[in-house]
């Protein structure tokens, strides 16, 4: 082979490698680009609390799971996810070797201390410290360590379902009844004009009709059957979200990442995507699991865990698959503690 035709092969090797180059800086940019319009928020390590009394044994088998706080607000104001009551609390459980991923939604009226000692609704954890006093309740009360967060509001709900095309979903005739209050309040909070559907059947459901099916409270089983649905809505968008375009989920960056604040960086975000279209929806399920409507003066109607110790117990079953699971002392205190205030034990709730 001549010298020259050597060193035009060089040149042309040489300008593919350039040529990739520049496309794996451009679709970096263009990934940062996208993740930048998340609202970032650095938890303060100081004041989120984690128990120190966990044995070795728990943080190993914890090790190999990424448990994620899920906070969704109900501030009737768009962008504002710094403060106010967390009426979603879920735990997203992801098993860092099967992809699989638990929901748990912690009850909103659950009655736990929110903070100096304060027992009350637990979703004004959120409100009075932000998300490091939520995620530092969740820890002490649970045996959990959660270090991240994600939190949203009704505009990143109905954008995220508009733009995925509806999710479908199966109401009752009583659901759909119900809805029609929620949807005429969402619509005048978004501007949208949503139609409710005439009765129960199988719909794909618009945002606003899907939020307002996630927040119908007011059928058998209350608030619990309230967090199921929430967790069926979510698990239909998981769902729908991996079996969309990458067009479509371009569209989601743009228009809802906006309404998103969390503690992950841009690195830990893009970790989580490359494993997007893996992750696959397993138990889900309600906390606490033993549980007793009670109504306590200026505190209200709360959820009081029968007992907080054994549901905790449950709960490791659940999330990591540790049977018999033994709660640290910092949970058998706070344990004794609702019972002493409420009298209600284990066998004391349903």
């Amino acid at each position: 082979m001549s010298t020259t035709r050597k060193k035009t092969r060089r040149k042309i090797a040489l300008l593919v490698i350039e040529f990739a180059v520049l496309l794996i800086l451009a679709a970096a940019l263009f990934v940062m680009i996208k993740l930048s319009k998340i609202e970032k928020t650095e938890l303060d390590p100081d004041k989120v609390i984690v128990n120190q009394d966990l044995s070795q044994e728990t943080q190993d088998i914890m090790a190999d799971y990424k448990t994620i706080a899920l906070f969704g607000l109900d501030n009737r104001s768009n962008g504002n996810l710094s403060r106010g009551n967390s009426d979603v609390i879920m735990l997203a459980n992801i098993n860092n070797k099967t992809h699989e991923v638990s929901l748990v939604s912690v009850y909103r009226d659950t009655y736990l201390d929110t903070g100096d000692g304060i027992y009350q609704k637990c979703n004004a954890a959120y409100a009075k410290g932000g998300p490091e006093q939520a995620i530092s309740m969740l820890n002490t009360h649970l045996d959990l360590n959660i270090t991240d967060y994600v939190t949203v509001d009704f505009y990143a709900l109905v954008e995220c379902i508009d733009l995925l095309g509806g999710i479908e979903m199966t109401i009752t005739d009583e659901e759909a009844t119900y809805m029609i209050g929620y949807m005429r309040e969402i619509n005048e909070i978004t501007g949208h004009n949503s139609k409710v559907p005439e009765s129960g059947g199988t719909y794909t459901l618009d945002g606003v009709q899907a939020c307002a099916y996630a927040r119908i409270r007011a059928t058998a089983g209350d608030d619990y059957k309230r967090t199921e649905r929430q967790r069926d809505v979510l698990a239909a968008m998981a769902k729908k979200a991996q079996n969309s375009s990458l067009k479509t989920i371009n569209k989601i960056i743009d228009q809802v990442f906006g309404d998103i604040q969390t503690s992950f960086s841009n690195t830990d975000l893009i970790a989580l995507a490359a494993d997007l279209f893996n992750y696959k929806i397993g138990e889900t399920t309600g906390f606490p699991f033993e549980k007793s409507g009670q109504t306590y003066g200026k505190v209200g109607s709360v959820v009081v865990p029968c007992d907080l110790a054994s549901n905790v117990a449950k709960l490791h079953a659940v999330l990591f698959g540790t049977e018999n699971y033994t709660p640290s002392e910092t949970v058998q205190n706070r344990s004794a503690e609702i019972i002493n205030k409420t009298g209600l034990r284990q066998g004391d709730g349903y």
